[in-house]
């Protein structure tokens, strides 16, 4: 990456130094080949459905062990071992063609005969291991935002979100920020935006104009509430600080001498600019301690700010011999507008209005409709469902050069992110973290999608090429979080046995083999398992007069001792999650290697995998050239 300095002055949108070292597109599809590969052979066990589990036999059609084994060789400690333990060392093609499948499985019958083995090969192509992803640290170090000024005061992001969500907001905010100065973006697209969280962080802790996209109205609307809700304590705030400000500077007027005053003078002003710029500063990037969208009325401006009439009354005679001899209009041009007191009634010496006060008067008021407006515009919740041919400016009508971004954005969201960010020549950059890989339309699932060419997965040529197939119920195993399960996280194994022996009963009793219907959420309102059959059987219109509740019970006993077959079989998924995920991102990765506008992809670790599992990001910069129209200067980096 190289960069040619324009000749004037000017500052530089852009990267004043090379990103972090990319790999080769060449490098990334070898990877992407050897994780198909390896679980190419892996992948039945994930594409296996727990609801048939019993009546698929399935722990005997590929497992040869007893689940006691399995358990032990994949308990807590064990995991922990394994996600400690340096990588194996030998070349990743090497071990994609042979795979030492044999030592794995059974060459006859094709069960899995050694779960350590397993476990080491899984490892093998998880994230860590492929030397495909770089830290934030690094990122962050690339793009200089460490050099990047920070503001005084800090929102306490863990007041109003849980934790998980406040580790998300803060980390993925400072990359994003990191991204906007590096190329001198100011407007930012968060699609799938939720509640808000990230929009209104980025907003107000950087300053940054975003709009947020959420398809669902009532997402959209809670959004606005809380905006409602933090713009009304954002401007109590800034009072509050105004007061603070204001306080200050007479507290130091009035312990300087008379002889002093002229030095006073100047002192006041200085301290009124620095401060008043430092506030307008916090006002941008500070909330309130812990009520930022969850309280609408804790403070009033009687009870907790002063008011430019009160600080007049309480400052009276002691400010007004120094205050008289500094001219009106610095102080009109060091405090926010709506700190001018613009009715005049109260001034003893206003009884005429000269030309110079109707200006003065005429630009405070412009002044304060600019600043309510901007207020009024903290972030933009918007509704609109997005896809790869969504049209932005039919959306955001003042579309600029942007940053798009998406944290957990939900099943084809995320590669419809991608796709708008190569398509679109205002996105400069993007920044994604997908999530509920289960609903990426695949072929075979959804032929919908398959006519419009918008599947969510595969995204890569080499993929496609291959007919490269997943299924739902792999792609929900991606989903599964072996860090949490690695430090005690108990796997939902008993609800996921009641809806196993359930299936039992509907096949062999009822003679339904499949049905349309969803049982939903009755495990969570259920208290025992015969009140969870007698609420499935209504959710999927059975005649449950037809049944007794001792002949539920016999398949419930009978099946009891068995609940070990299925905690052990869902830990094989759990294992092998992390490289259908790998498998998933790497394919995004190679899908933007294959642009021709691409400047630099990677992924990126953003997020601590216990706090929140989906942790990897995929960034990308397009290529930019600028030019500078008064001196023809131009420059480019590539």
């Amino acid at each position: 990456m190289s960069r040619r300095v324009r000749e004037d002055s000017a500052p530089v949108p852009g990267p004043n130094r090379p990103l972090p070292p990319e790999l080769p597109a060449e490098t990334v599809v070898a990877r992407l080949r050897a994780v198909a590969r390896f679980l190419g052979r892996m992948l039945s066990l994930c594409r296996a459905h727990t609801v048939d589990f019993y009546t698929r036999g399935l722990w005997e059609k590929m497992v040869a062990l007893p689940p006691e084994a399995v358990l032990e060789a994949l308990s807590g400690e064990r995991l922990q071992q394994l996600l400690e333990e340096p990588p194996l060392q030998r070349p990743l093609e090497e071990a994609a063609d042979s795979c030492e499948f044999y030592n794995i499985f059974c060459e006859n019958s094709q069960r899995l005969i050694n779960v350590q083995a397993f476990a080491l090969a899984a490892k093998y192509y998880s994230m860590p291991n492929l030397g495909v992803c770089i830290s934030l640290e690094q990122m962050l170090e690339a793009l200089e935002r460490t050099q990047q000024p920070r503001s005084e005061v800090e929102i306490k992001t863990d007041d109003f979100m849980n934790n998980k969500k406040s580790h998300e907001v803060q980390l993925m905010s400072e990359l994003v920020d990191g991204i906007a100065k590096y190329y001198g973006l100011n407007q930012v697209i968060d699609l799938g935006s939720g509640k808000g969280y990230l929009s209104s962080f980025l907003s107000l802790q950087y300053n940054l104009k975003v709009y947020g996209i959420d398809s669902s109205n009532t997402n959209t609307h809670g959004a606005n509430e809380r905006n409602r809700k933090l713009k009304k304590h954002w401007k109590a705030y800034q009072r509050r600080g105004r007061a603070n400000v204001r306080e200050q500077v007479l507290e130091e007027a009035n312990e300087r001498p008379q002889q002093d005053k002229g030095k006073c003078k100047a002192n006041i002003s200085e301290k009124l600019l620095s401060t008043n710029n430092s506030l307008q500063s916090q006002a941008q990037v500070a909330a309130p301690d812990s009520i930022l969208f969850e309280t609408a009325d804790v403070f009033t401006d009687s009870d907790k700010c002063i008011t430019n009439k009160q600080y007049e009354l309480h400052s009276g005679a002691q400010l007004q011999p120094e205050e008289s001899n500094i001219p009106e209009n610095v102080f009109l041009s060091i405090l926010p507008a709506d700190a001018v007191e613009t009715d005049c009634s109260t001034r003893s010496n206003c009884r005429e209005l000269c030309e110079e006060e109707k200006e003065r008067r005429k630009m405070a008021s412009l002044k304060e409709k600019a600043s309510r407006s901007k207020e009024a515009n903290l972030y933009s919740p918007l509704t609109s469902y997005v896809t790869a041919e969504t049209e932005l400016r039919d959306i955001v009508e003042d579309l600029e050069d942007c940053v798009m971004v998406g944290l957990h954005t939900c099943g084809d969201l995320a590669p419809s992110t991608l796709r708008l960010f190569t398509a679109k020549p205002e996105i400069k950059a993007v920044c994604s973290v997908g999530c509920c890989y289960h609903l990426l339309s695949e072929e075979h699932e959804t032929q919908e999608d398959v006519l419009h060419g918008t599947l969510g997965f595969p995204m890569s040529r080499y993929l496609k090429e291959e007919g490269w197939f997943c299924g739902r119920n792999a792609r929900m195993a991606a989903c599964l979080a072996l860090e949490r399960v690695a430090v005690g996280q108990v796997l939902p194994t008993e609800s996921l046995f009641y809806r196993a022996v359930l299936q039992v009963i509907v096949e062999e009793f009822y003679g339904v083999k499949r049905s349309d219907r969803n049982i939903g959420k009755v495990y969570s309102k259920s208290s025992s398992f015969l009140d969870y059959a007698r609420k499935a059987f209504k959710k999927l219109e059975l005649d449950e007069s037809e049944i007794s509740d001792s002949l539920i019970m016999e398949y419930f006993e009978k099946y009891k001792h068995r609940m070990n077959e299925l905690e052990a079989f869902n830990m094989l998924k759990v294992v092998l999650g992390p490289c259908i995920e790998v498998l998933i991102l790497l394919d995004r990765l190679c899908y933007l290697k294959e642009q021709d506008n691409i400047a630099w992809s990677g992924l990126v670790k953003l997020f601590d995998p216990i706090k929140s599992p989906r942790c990897y990001a995929v960034v990308a910069l397009k290529k930019q050239t600028f030019t500078c129209k008064s001196s023809q200067a131009s420059w480019s980096w590539s």
